[in-house]
């Protein structure tokens, strides 16, 4: 562990934001704060106007990274997100990413065309292969041309990076990594129990360090279950994330008040001391190694619909 923590990256200040750290081989210098579009899209369920007043707060407080993806709450997600985008020309401040939940060439191309008439934008940033979740995940984008298309899409200027995402078994990204194509980015549970159970930190971190892609860390909170069921507050949790060596971490935000919380933790953020990370580690230890508290490991509690129906499997 102590070699990890020793390569984490540089890290830039920002007297008018947030910090900022650069994503793996991209070379793009990004907020250390990415907002989740899932939670967004959830915001906007309840009140879609101050689901796009949380937006506009996140970029006007430095967070320039947005994460989005096709299938969030049927497509609301990235209409909301494209609509706080365009108001007062703010596409521009934002490092877009969004997700492609199909494997083959047709889908990832529909896909596409959808995300960019959503988020009203002529381009996406980062598009990821969302939730490689299975075994034959990373042979079907390769054997049934996703990402074949997605490198015409770039080709073309729609797309500027790819990489994937997924939050089931550290196997399931290696296998990725060691696919014929360089990454631009990974997307992975990192948390304080992870370091415990099928831990995407010792197993992918150290090939993601060693092959320069960079790292989006996301569920810090165990999709909420870590603070809720422990003793560990949201500070702890954020701050051990973003001490490990990722690009950013993905938070998810549905209120000003959770806003103003990651924020804060954020500014002027300074890494643990490598002491406080084994505390951290060692005060978890007791209650990780079953899981309880990452069941997206170990069930389809959390994974998304489309996927499964892609797979074959029943709806819930």
């Amino acid at each position: 562990m102590t070699a990890i923590l020793s390569r984490a990256p540089a890290q830039q200040d920002n007297p008018n934001g947030l910090p900022t750290r650069r994503l793996g081989r991209t070379n793009e210098q990004v907020s250390i704060l990415c907002l989740g579009g899932w939670h967004i899209g959830k915001a906007a369920q309840e009140d879609r106007r101050e689901a796009v007043r949380i937006m506009h707060a996140a970029l006007d407080e430095g967070i320039t990274f947005f994460d989005n993806c096709w299938e969030y709450h049927d497509g609301l997600s990235e209409e909301v997100m494209g609509e706080a985008l365009a108001s007062g020309s703010r596409r521009h401040k934002v490092f877009l990413m969004t997700k492609n939940c199909e494997r083959d060439y047709e889908g990832s191309r529909r896909h596409l065309e959808d995300s960019l008439r959503r988020l009203q934008t002529d381009h996406i940033d980062l598009w990821q292969f969302h939730e490689i979740l299975y075994d034959n995940d990373p042979d079907w984008i390769f054997e049934q041309g996703g990402l074949k298309y997605a490198l015409e899409a770039q080709a073309a200027g729609k797309v500027r990076y790819i990489g994937f995402t997924g939050h089931k078994d550290p196997r399931i990204h290696s296998r990725m990594l060691h696919k014929p194509y360089d990454w631009a980015t990974v997307q992975m549970p990192l948390n304080l129990m992870d370091a415990h159970y099928r831990s995407f930190q010792k197993d992918v971190l150290p090939d993601c360090l060693e092959q320069d892609v960079g790292v989006i860390a996301m569920k810090s909170l165990g999709g909420g279950k870590i603070v809720s069921d422990t003793k560990f507050t949201p500070r702890e949790c954020r701050s051990y994330a973003l001490t490990l060596p990722v690009s950013t971490l993905a938070v998810g935000v549905t209120s000003m008040q959770e806003l103003e919380q990651d924020v804060g933790i954020a500014r002027n953020f300074q890494p643990l001391s490598e002491e406080a990370m084994r505390e951290l580690e060692a005060r978890a230890e007791p209650e990780a190694g079953d899981g309880r508290h990452e069941l997206f490991k170990s069930t389809q509690g959390h994974d998304g619909p489309h996927h499964r129906l892609q797979h074959g499997f029943a709806l819930d």
